[in-house]
């Protein structure tokens, strides 16, 4: 049983930092890639970042790249969105999700098993 729960997030103004967390209530699952993912206003959902099980690969959609960090808590089944020098271009709706360890293939939405429902995040300028 997979059962994901997300936190963090709410409004921030250009140039804060927020953190999200999601962790996994059931089972370690140590070996498990977990992932962030968001859909902006009016559009598809795209990936944001990921970290592969065991945390040896971590991976970065080029919009976010050096100004967000992704990383695992010591439990490994829990992962954060550290969030820094936001801009209202990352005002979305941002997802947490897992998949059994797959070693690449990273932003392929299409991959990953377990979603939770998301959560609001809205950048002012």
């Amino acid at each position: 049983q997979v059962h994901l729960v997300q936190s963090g997030g709410g409004l921030a103004q250009a140039g804060d930092s927020l953190r999200l967390s999601c962790r996994d209530s059931g089972p370690t699952r140590s070996d498990w890639d977990m992932g962030w993912f968001r859909r902006p206003p009016g559009k598809e959902r795209e990936f944001v970042a990921s970290i592969s099980g065991g945390g040896g690969t971590d991976t970065y959609a080029d919009s976010v790249k050096g100004r967000f960090t992704i990383s695992r808590g010591n439990a490994k089944n829990t992962v954060f969105l550290q969030m820094t020098d936001l801009k209202p271009e990352d005002t979305a709706t941002y997802f947490c999700a897992v998949r059994r360890w797959y070693g690449s293939s990273w932003s392929d939405s299409d991959l990953y098993d377990y979603w939770t429902q998301g959560t609001q995040v809205t950048v002012s300028s």
